[in-house]
């Protein structure tokens, strides 16, 4: 590139080459934009061949050293992207290229939370993400094998995206895709049979007829349920329930049950405790028998000293002050004999407890699920993320992991500790449906992967691998294995905040990256005064989030016909190519125009005036005119799916109009 192109193209900076960094490259370049990088030595391994002759300077040294960023152009540059393996390194240059250029959007990678929200307080303009974590949910979707592709939470609404074939008992099918793509849902792509589903989002026809073998993508609204609230029914009903156990049968079973499952000290505090119990009735017995003027009370006061060791205070003197049997006096000594044998016990088997739970009252794990179930091997950062999501989505799961976990991490999972074939028998690998290896080894991944498929030959195995030619030569070991290359999956995360955006979620639908990006409309924004049905069809993008400022309401799957302003939050589901749009305000053409025909009933031309003004964004007026002498043309362009929606609309109120195929120009 000439010296006068880069002077008007935007250039990006990237710190560190590693895989991540050279990804990052690759991402940035399909934008179009000049990518400088700085290296600390000349990389020896190029991840992508060719990548070296695609960025426009490479400057060895320390990032961290001003001149060097002043080398590679941080003056100048609109965003730097700190991905170097080291946290510190990253900081510290982070703050050198604040200094040198105070309106740098800084993308540092970082796993440390509550730094990374320090610094964003103090730099400005910042954003940090941790590569390893961000892939997290494409592995948690992977494990399912099954229609979900995608599930995250707004506010509190939880969204899932599906993947479905279309069966001719289903009540979809032969239904139009225009009528599914309302209310609580949003149509993505859409494929016969025999032929592959379109590359870009929002692409189908919206007249087009679901048929058996068809696949459909789409998303979908479903509310998060809240815990019901306790009703003096309830109550009632639960001490009903609670009466009917105490029958002698139910706590006969009961005991039995609990005797079967105790270990051996807890059996010796059984035992004693019912020997102790019995030694103390006849102890209070045998002195009520002896001495018939003592009261009951007394009785059982000195049944109560003996037990706990109290016997030198009623016999310790030379004399006794009373007469006692000497069948009587050797009951005595052995009552608190057993008395001090019991509390012995006792502390022996509260000792044992304490120190197994670790001085934490937890509650235990779950049991350890048979089959159909899901191994997760690797319980890091992004293995607790990926058992997090699963547990949210109540899929039986047992985690194995190469180190004791802390007590309060994930308490109620199922943990099997230890990395050997013997840990993948306990986890029941043999009948499982899917087994998911995440540790931070790749190598350890592919040894625990090929010895669960030898355990399993049938399972859905998927595996976590970072370096991109180690995961080709897995791919061709195992070809039915899923292997994802976690910084691949997360340098598109980190570009789509090079250029501003907040990148929320990053999952893969249909082998696609795709992004939940949120927008905040700023004042020459290409997104500012469009309409949501242009954002979609114009940028290929699903718009799933708008909240309009100064409005306390927020609405998920929003209206088509809501128009962005200054200010206005938004977030969309888009591939790397709709970020890319959105960025360079490339919409795509529209083409389409909307002919009134005929105008059966004059009553609903105020209704038919309001369906012009929502879907073509004309005043009322305006709108109305078009309905007084028809035939006549509504001059706006519009999108294939805005005109036909319009075309609906129009005929529901009475309206007779048809599309119209126009060359032009958005």
């Amino acid at each position: 590139m000439s010296s006068d192109e880069t002077s008007h193209a935007e250039i990006f900076l990237v710190c560190g080459l590693g895989s991540l960094g050279q990804y990052c490259v690759a991402a940035l370049k399909e934008f179009g934009v000049v990518v400088n990088a700085i290296e600390t030595m000349q990389p020896q391994h190029w991840d992508i061949p060719g990548l070296f002759n695609r960025l426009h300077n490479l400057v060895l040294g320390d990032c961290r050293q001003p001149q060097i960023l002043e080398q590679a152009g941080i003056a100048d540059c609109r965003a730097v992207l700190l991905v170097t393996s080291d946290e510190g390194i990253n900081t510290a240059a982070a703050f050198a290229a604040r200094s040198l250029n105070p309106n740098v959007r800084i993308v540092m990678r970082s796993a440390q939370e509550n730094l990374n929200e320090l610094l964003r307080q103090q730099l400005g303009n910042f954003v940090a993400y941790e590569a390893t974590q961000l892939p997290a949910p494409s592995f948690a979707l992977a494990a399912l094998d099954s229609e979900t592709q995608g599930f995250f939470t707004l506010g509190n609404q939880l969204l899932q995206v599906s993947t479905m074939q279309m069966t001719s008992t289903h009540p979809w099918c032969n239904r139009s895709l225009y009528e599914l793509n309302r209310d609580h849902y949003r149509v993505l792509y859409h494929s016969r049979a025999s032929n592959q589903s379109s590359e870009e989002l929002s692409a189908w026809e919206p007249e087009a007829h679901l048929l058996a073998g068809d696949n459909i993508t789409f998303i979908e609204m479903t509310g998060l349920k809240a815990e019901p609230p306790r009703s003096h029914r309830n109550l009632k009903h639960a001490w009903r329930s609670l009466a009917d156990a105490l029958t002698w049968h139910n706590l006969h079973r009961i005991f039995r049950r609990a005797w079967q499952d105790s270990r051996q000290t807890q059996r010796a505090v059984i035992i004693s405790g019912f020997l102790l119990i019995s030694l103390f009735l006849s102890g209070a017995l045998l002195y009520k028998l002896q001495y018939p003027n003592l009261s009951l009370q007394d009785t059982l006061n000195v049944a109560i000293v003996l037990m706990i060791g109290g016997f030198d205070n009623l016999f310790g003197q030379l004399t006794l002050g009373f007469p006692i049997p000497g069948w009587l006096y050797l009951f005595s000594l052995s009552m608190t004999i057993a008395g001090t044998i019991f509390v012995g016990i006792l502390y022996a088997t509260l000792t044992e407890w304490v120190l197994s739970t670790r001085f934490q009252f937890l509650r235990q794990r779950s049991p350890m699920p048979t089959a159909n179930h899901i191994v997760l091997i690797g319980l890091g950062r992004v293995g607790q993320q990926i058992a997090a999501l699963l547990r949210d989505l109540q899929q039986p799961l047992v985690g194995v992991s190469s180190n004791p976990l802390p007590i309060d991490t994930l308490p109620q999972l199922p943990l099997i500790i230890g990395k050997t074939k013997d840990a993948l028998t306990q986890a029941n690998v043999a009948t499982a449906k899917s087994v998911v290896v995440v540790t931070d080894s790749e190598v350890a991944n592919l040894e625990m992967g090929l010895m669960a498929r030898a355990m399993n030959p049938t399972c859905n195995l998927v595996l976590r691998t970072t370096d991109p030619l180690f995961a080709e030569n897995v791919s061709r070991l195992l070809p039915d294995a899923k292997v994802f290359g976690a910084y691949a999956l997360a340098a598109e995360a980190f570009v789509g905040a090079a250029f501003g955006e907040n990148i929320l979620h990053v999952f893969r639908i249909n082998k696609r990256t795709t992004l939940i990006t949120e927008y905040q409309i700023e004042l020459g924004d290409t997104l500012n005064g469009l309409l949501l049905a242009e954002v979609a069809y114009g940028y290929s993008v699903v718009p799933i989030l708008h909240h309009k400022q100064g409005y306390e309401a927020v609405h998920v799957l929003p209206s088509e016909d809501a128009r962005l302003q200054v200010g206005d939050r938004l977030i969309v589901l888009a591939t790397i190519e709709g970020l890319q749009r959105i960025e360079q305000g490339k919409m795509n053409v529209k083409q389409w125009q909307v002919e009134i025909e005929k105008v059966l009933s004059t009553q609903t031309i105020s209704v038919a005036a309001r369906a012009i003004s929502h879907i073509a964004g004309y005043d009322i007026m305006t709108a109305s005119s078009f309905l007084k002498r028809p035939p006549h043309t509504i001059p706006a362009l519009l999108h294939k799916q805005q005109a036909l929606r319009l075309v609906r609309e129009l005929e529901n109120r009475q309206v007779i109009a048809h599309l119209i195929h126009r060359q032009g120009n958005s």
